[in-house]
């Protein structure tokens, strides 16, 4: 019999290799889409600063004396009055409105330093002067004329407030820095501003997801107060399943070695698999998702936070991070405002 009838199979890809092959020529588009934008933020980020180093120099060389002195009929220079110098008449050094204070928490805060109550603590600390002396009181009204020193740099209070969102990757701890040189989220986002930012809140080393990080002390005070109620939502990966007498203990509420806690919803995440748990929280105490399991005799494999104040890390990458929008930022100011005690 002829193999003619036959030959058009002859010679042809499965269909499983050309799923393949696409599967794998679109990673690389995908992976060639991501560099391109992330060339184009680090471009943007040192064209941003290579403007603001170009305005600082031609600020400097302007000359002192801006309005030249107005002629006389005659043509002789009008000699001006001197004038009488005031208390308003110093410049100003906070960034302050004149006639106006603020307390030294809330006043390092909105320069970016940190939130309000982690001032206290800075301010207890006797980390923090103003006008050459160590202050300890969190209430010490800062002037417009003071001058406030932490960490031996002057603090101006931050106009220019940013908004980021990170899909936080494993191995890489919440804090500004590390003694120990361990890697932390800012080397995530070093090409994203210049402004002094830090996170809201805290997620562990081992612990994935999204993470907020600003230069709005206001807005970290916000959403870290537990009057706000804010809702967060985890994915934890446990070592075995959880079983259905364990499920009822955690939405009944589990009594830790802190107190009570009670979780705001509980579910199965793969109705095949029983070991990978939703959890719904707004409970802001330390490894507070870890420490629930493990009260029970469960191990956490893995824990990635899927949302943080309804922000999720849909379209953000692991290790990624973007802006927020103008409408985001709006819903964060005014979340849960009813609430506050």
């Amino acid at each position: 019999m002829s193999q003619s009838p036959f030959q058009k199979f002859i010679g042809k890809k499965k269909n499983s290799v050309i799923k393949e092959t696409f599967r794998q020529e679109k990673k690389k588009a995908k992976k060639e889409r991501a560099a391109f934008f992330e060339k184009k933020k680090k471009e943007e980020f040192e064209a941003r600063n290579a403007k603001r180093a170009a305005q600082q120099t031609i600020k400097g060389k302007q000359p002192a004396t801006r309005n030249p002195q107005p002629a006389s009929p005659a043509g002789r220079p009008v000699t001006a009055k001197p004038k009488t110098q005031t208390s308003n008449s110093k410049p100003e050094t906070t960034g302050l409105k004149p006639d106006s204070s603020m307390p030294l928490n809330k006043y390092l805060a909105h320069c970016g330093v940190c939130s309000r109550r982690d001032a206290v603590a800075l301010i207890a600390a006797e980390k923090v002067k103003v006008n050459g002396k160590i202050v300890t009181e969190p209430g010490y009204k800062v002037q417009h004329t003071d001058e406030v020193i932490f960490n031996g740099k002057k603090l101006f209070v931050t106009k220019n407030l940013v908004y980021i969102l990170l899909n936080k990757p494993k191995d890489y701890i919440t804090t500004t820095d590390d003694p120990q040189g361990r890697k932390t989220v800012l080397q995530l986002i070093q090409h994203a501003t210049a402004e002094r930012v830090y996170p809201i809140g805290r997620l562990d080393r081992n612990t994935s997801g999204v993470l907020l990080l600003t230069n709005d002390g206001d807005l970290t005070q916000k959403l870290s107060h537990p009057s706000y109620e804010i809702k967060k939502i985890y994915e934890a990966k446990l070592d075995k399943p959880l079983v259905k007498a364990d499920f009822d203990k955690i939405l009944k509420g589990l009594k830790l070695e802190d107190g009570l806690i009670q979780v705001d919803s509980l579910a199965y995440a793969d109705s095949k698999d029983k070991s990978i748990i939703g959890i719904e929280i707004h409970s802001g105490r330390n490894r507070i998702v870890r420490r629930i399991f493990e009260h029970l005799g469960y191990d956490v494999k893995g824990l990635d936070r899927v949302m943080y104040a309804n922000l999720t890390k849909k379209n953000v990458e692991r290790g990624k991070w973007r802006y927020l929008s103008e409408k985001e930022i709006r819903l964060l100011k005014y979340m849960n405002a009813g609430k506050k005690k």
